[in-house]
């Protein structure tokens, strides 16, 4: 494939996706973009760790080939102004897996959101995002070690989706009007609208993604979460179309909550994962109550955002988020905060969420063991207190290092290990 300004590295073998089940050579091509803001900083520090991880693992026998790829505010330098080059997309494709830095969008006009433009371009409908405690990292919660959940946000649809008609527009006077007239809705004069659309193709493959997920890290129980109680056709129709699922594709794997006190008294069986649901206001409570009760959730667009970044806090903040989104056909992995641009360039800031989002990525790949390493690495920096400023302000007696400090002290207990 010929591009115009992205290079593949000479050597290097691209993965190949055959139906879902990727083959992935010894020296795979995986493509990354550097982000904008602090993302030149935090992507040279975690691509330390991960080269030094792979070396570790497997003694020379496999490594990485890299191959970076434009978007946001480099690329508008590279491309004459264009933020989201239609070659980075194909490439992208063609690659199968990358891996994204923080990015910047435009201001005054473009792109809503160039992350949610390339979810919807690649239909990446599944954002993906793990959250846990490592121990020693400061948190408000009094045991967040009970804190270990998978959620599960669909990206396509949704009011997130981003189906929007202004006030005073011509298009938006023609939906109210259809609305009032032809469908008897009443709302405020000049209103604006907003569509919210929520299908069984886009609830159904959500959810199989979230059971599947289960079923392969022998996870407990897959909570479908959802506001069902008031929006019934929309959020209440995600719910039972999850349960669907459940029970029409995972009868062998699953019991729901009702028939496990119906039947069982109870107690889950034998290696079945319980498939329950809660709305999503009480969720919140119960993830700051009771959050041993969660392994997987599976939920819309808009809940998966708020819940992704609330239970984030609880173990830490946002900066050490990770996150994937994922179709059948392609993976892009991402740093889930912002591009903090007053500490760009100032290798400072704490590169866990894009380390960390690394670390997701070996897994999607079958490398294991390279994210068994840096699993088991990144607590004993922070049992150290070998911390970025982020949690040095919240330590006593911290040692706080820059960015590429804090990669180098995993790159140290890596290669010690």
């Amino acid at each position: 494939m010929t591009f115009k300004h992205i290079t593949y590295p000479d050597s290097g073998e691209k993965i190949k996706n055959n139906n879902g089940v990727l083959e992935v050579p010894n020296n795979p091509i995986l493509g990354f973009v550097e982000g904008d803001g602090i993302g030149p900083d935090i992507t040279a520090a975690s691509m330390k760790v991960w080269d030094a991880a792979v070396e570790k693992a497997y003694g020379g026998q496999r490594k990485v080939h890299w191959a970076e790829l434009y978007m946001g505010e480099k690329a508008a330098g590279i491309y004459d102004g264009d933020y989201f080059p239609a070659e980075t997309l194909e490439a992208i494709k063609d690659l199968t897996v990358a891996i994204k830095g923080p990015l910047t969008t435009p201001i005054g006009g473009g792109f809503r959101s160039l992350n949610v433009s390339l979810r919807q371009e690649l239909d990446l409908y599944a954002c993906v995002r793990p959250v846990k405690y490592y121990p020693g990292v400061p948190s408000p919660m009094a045991k967040p070690e009970d804190i270990d959940v998978t959620i599960f946000r669909e990206n396509t649809e949704d009011v997130y989706a981003g189906i929007e008609y202004k006030s005073g527009t011509e298009e938006n006077k023609k939906l109210a009007k259809f609305l009032r007239e032809e469908m008897g809705a009443t709302f405020f004069e000049d209103a604006g609208l907003g569509i919210k659309p929520v299908s069984a193709f886009g609830s159904k493959r959500l959810v199989r993604m979230a059971i599947q997920y289960a079923i392969d890290n022998n996870q407990k129980s897959v909570t479908l979460v959802h506001k069902g109680n008031i929006m019934k056709f929309t959020e209440g129709a995600f719910r039972n179309w999850g349960y669907e699922v459940a029970t029409e594709e995972f009868r062998d794997y699953i019991v729901t909550e009702q028939e496990l006190w119906d039947e069982h008294d109870g107690v889950a069986p034998e290696g079945k994962i319980v498939v329950k649901d809660r709305i999503a206001d009480i969720t919140f409570q119960l993830l700051q109550l009771r959050p041993a009760e969660f392994d997987v959730i599976a939920t819309m667009n808009l809940n998966g955002d708020f819940l992704s970044d609330a239970v984030a806090a609880e173990v830490g903040g946002i900066g050490i988020a990770p996150g994937a989104n994922i179709s059948k056909e392609v993976a892009v992995f991402e740093a889930t905060h912002g591009t903090a641009p007053k500490y760009a360039g100032q290798d400072k800031v704490n590169p866990s969420s894009l380390l960390l989002s690394g670390q997701m990525m070996f897994d999607h790949i079958g490398w294991k063991e390279v994210s068994q390493l840096i699993d088991k690495v990144y607590p004993q920096v922070i049992a150290d207190k070998t911390v970025t400023y982020d949690f040095a302000r919240l330590m006593d007696g911290a040692n706080e290092v820059s960015c590429s400090g804090f990669a180098d002290a995993l790159v140290k207990k890596i290669q010690a290990s």
